[in-house]
């Protein structure tokens, strides 16, 4: 099978820019991926994210770019604008929504959302999506994770609601102490007045989410729009037909789930599970 590169689009950001001009000039100058690697002493794989605008090059990349390319301090003056945008142009969208929203209530069934996550959850989920990727590239992403988090403790902040499968709570991600710091924020941010927290239990059976996660963002002027998401890919869905159906079935999780104080009380007795055990006494 020959191999297709993947579709840049360089008027959607100056990250894409940034990675279509590093293709466009390897291409005119006849270098593969490999070749540039071993020129500019980088790895080929972290090259190959950049250049599809999923990853930021660390800061002395532009320079060694501008200097196999000759020119004249371009890619410089690119990063210096593309380090600016911590989001892939593919998620950018969506987190403009997350910014602007009045109101964000959102279904998980795997994972535990990104706006409720502890910093050493963000690793490790980041870690096991790219394990390949440098301590400096994951350190990043973690950061851009945590920044998001700061429009929950806004002044005014949007009224939020969450809905976790209870598989959220059991998956042991990152071993017992990460995840009983984990289940213990998840309480302190259940405390918040505007932070609404229900755990959907597995004797709730079967639903029409299974398997994914859907966000509805009130906008302002009271617009809904959707973004539907899976491990690999996430959509924005404007319809107004298909985002009154994804609102029908977020309203009827919403009846399944156990009400937040009953929420609360899983999420505590969970906890326990995650204790560390007591060494038996002498």
């Amino acid at each position: 099978m020959t191999f297709q590169p993947r579709e840049l689009f360089p008027d959607r950001s100056a990250r894409d820019l940034f990675g279509a001009e590093i293709r466009r000039h390897r291409e005119k100058a006849d270098m593969s991926l490999r070749r540039l690697s071993e020129v500019l002493n980088y790895s080929k794989s972290h090259l190959a994210r950049i250049e599809a605008a999923e990853s930021l090059p660390y800061d002395d990349l532009p320079a060694k770019l501008d200097a196999c390319f000759g020119t004249d301090g371009m890619f410089a003056r690119l990063y210096a604008l593309a380090k600016n945008e911590p989001f892939p142009g593919k998620y950018r969208r969506m987190i403009e929504l997350e910014s602007r929203a009045a109101i964000i209530e959102q279904y998980v069934g795997a994972t535990m959302p990104g706006l409720l996550q502890t910093r050493d959850t963000a690793e490790c989920w980041l870690r096991c999506g790219r394990p390949h990727a440098p301590d400096a590239e994951i350190e990043a992403m973690v950061k851009a994770r945590i920044d998001r988090q700061a429009l929950l403790d806004r002044l005014k902040p949007p009224r939020c609601w969450f809905i976790l499968e209870e598989a959220v709570l059991r998956r042991p991600v990152g071993g017992p102490q990460v995840m009983r710091h984990q289940l213990a924020s998840l309480i302190e941010r259940g405390t918040q007045p505007h932070v609404t927290l229900q755990v959907l239990p597995f004797t709730a059976g079967e639903h029409a989410e299974t398997g994914g996660s859907l966000t509805l963002f009130t906008v302002p002027h009271g617009t809904l729009v959707a973004y539907d998401e899976s491990s690999q890919s996430g959509t924005i869905i404007e319809d107004q037909e298909t985002v009154a159906r994804r609102r029908e079935n977020y309203d009827l999780l919403r009846a399944m789930a156990l009400s937040p104080r009953d929420s609360e009380a899983m999420i505590r007795a969970v906890m326990k599970d995650w204790s560390p055990c007591q060494p038996p006494r002498a």
